[in-house]
């Protein structure tokens, strides 16, 4: 009977520290503080709160506060996850050949914020981003880097991501901009998400302005000459280099003699504010300026 009891004995002392090591682990798992990220689809944001507060889905008629936002963003995740903390914000918008504007690397530079490109195609539509959603839900759950996800955003094509990151364990909750009239996110995304939550037009209020047109009088000024505007579109392709660099420039050059949308439409803004002349509707000055821009870009290519 004794090794019978040796053997009882034995099991028990394994039980015992198997019992201990588990109780250490939940310990240590209760000390583990969990984590939140925010995923931001910026084309349904601009769109939605474009709505919203200015009355247009037009980025070019309205002014975001981004800074600004993404800051009640992540006030409003520490409200919603008390006891996490923020792994950081991701920020997902579209970019002609995924070059940066000038306010997408103003937003890459905040502080726990990660811009993510995909593309826009000839009709200024966002291509590729619902997958590098996917690709960062999914990877950040699969590897336990967060437990809850904050997704600003509507498009169906986005389920599939809510779907791989409950696969690994992760909640998605979904937040929405108040819509004016109807509703601007899809329903099968609804149905799959954790959570729902609707910001309203007070939260977008103070980070969403829209622009007035300058007063150009083109009767107050004399028209500028060509050559004028060839050389402001020089001064604003100088300036332009210098905030972008010469990685900007290459992956610009490809594109000649044509402009990214947005990029043209700041070459425009820019050159009647040193003009002081409306460049609107005059075919011939508008040709000057691009080249202008372009000759100069060229001799330092």
């Amino acid at each position: 009977m004794e090794p019978m009891n040796d053997d009882l004995s034995a099991l028990a002392d394994r039980l015992d520290r198997t019992n201990e090591l588990l109780q250490r682990m939940l310990a240590e798992v209760a000390k583990t503080p969990s984590t939140h990220a925010i995923f931001v689809d910026a084309g349904y944001l601009y769109a939605a709160a474009g709505r919203l507060v200015a009355g247009t889905e037009d980025r070019r008629a309205f002014d975001l506060d981004a800074e600004g936002l993404i800051d009640a963003l992540i006030d409003r995740a520490r409200t919603v996850f008390a006891d996490s903390r923020l792994l950081r914000v991701y920020w997902y918008d579209g970019a002609r050949r995924r070059i940066h504007t000038a306010e997408q690397q103003t937003i890459a530079e905040l502080p726990d914020v990660k811009v993510r490109l995909g593309n826009l195609n000839a009709n200024n539509q966002q291509k590729g981003v619902d997958s590098l959603i996917r690709t960062d839900l999914e990877s950040l759950a699969r590897h336990r880097a967060i437990s809850d996800a904050a997704l600003l955003g509507g498009d169906e094509d986005l389920v599939s991501a809510v779907e791989a990151a409950q696969g690994y364990g992760a909640r998605v909750h979904l937040w929405g901009i108040e819509a004016p009239e109807g509703r601007n996110q899809a329903e099968p995304l609804l149905w799959e998400v954790d959570s729902q939550r609707t910001l309203d037009l007070d939260f977008f209020k103070p980070y969403v302005s829209r622009r007035t047109a300058p007063a150009y009088d083109a009767t107050a000024a004399a028209r500028p000459t060509r050559e004028d505007v060839r050389f402001a579109g020089a001064q604003i392709a100088a300036k332009w280099l210098s905030a972008r660099g010469r990685e900007a420039l290459v992956e610009l050059m490809p594109g000649h003699p044509y402009l990214p949308g947005s990029v043209d439409q700041d070459l425009l803004v820019e050159a009647e504010g040193i003009l002081q002349y409306s460049l609107r509707g005059q075919a011939d000055l508008r040709r000057a300026l691009r080249d202008g821009f372009w000759d100069h870009l060229q001799s330092q290519y």
